[in-house]
């Protein structure tokens, strides 16, 4: 796996830890981290996924936004998923979800991580279904 740019230590830890097959990579001078086999929460047409996150040059300052998915994720029960757009990444395009951060659950630099951004990715997979 290639590691084009290195993450915060502890970052690295929780990525060995839990989600072993990883790298970073720098497209057109964005830098990403690629999680392959993410789990995907019951209801999508997949049970896994390729996800990517971009990770700004002022990370961990600055906040980690939205999340991709390749392939693309849709509802089984044929619901639209709402916020999509396509976001090529070395020849694969994925499926960016546009969700953010709000002024009640701020990104906190010093506290926040790779860690809690993936829990709020996986917040968003199982919300999807409490919306419509």
């Amino acid at each position: 796996m290639r590691r084009e740019f290195l993450l915060p230590e502890e970052d690295m830890d929780y990525l060995e830890s839990y989600h072993s097959n990883w790298e970073t990579i720098i497209v057109a001078a964005q830098r990403w981290l690629i999680l392959e086999k993410y789990p995907v929460s019951e209801g999508y047409n997949v049970k896994e996924v390729k996800l990517a996150l971009r990770i700004d040059s002022g990370y961990p300052n600055s906040q980690i936004d939205m999340v991709y998915f390749y392939p693309h994720l849709n509802r089984v029960d044929s619901k639209p998923i709402n916020a999509l757009a396509n976001q090529p990444i070395e020849n694969i395009t994925f499926q960016r979800w546009s969700r953010h951060r709000t002024s009640i659950n701020p990104w906190r630099p010093g506290l926040d991580n790779l860690q809690s951004h993936l829990m709020l990715v996986d917040n968003w997979l199982k919300r999807e279904f409490t919306l419509r």
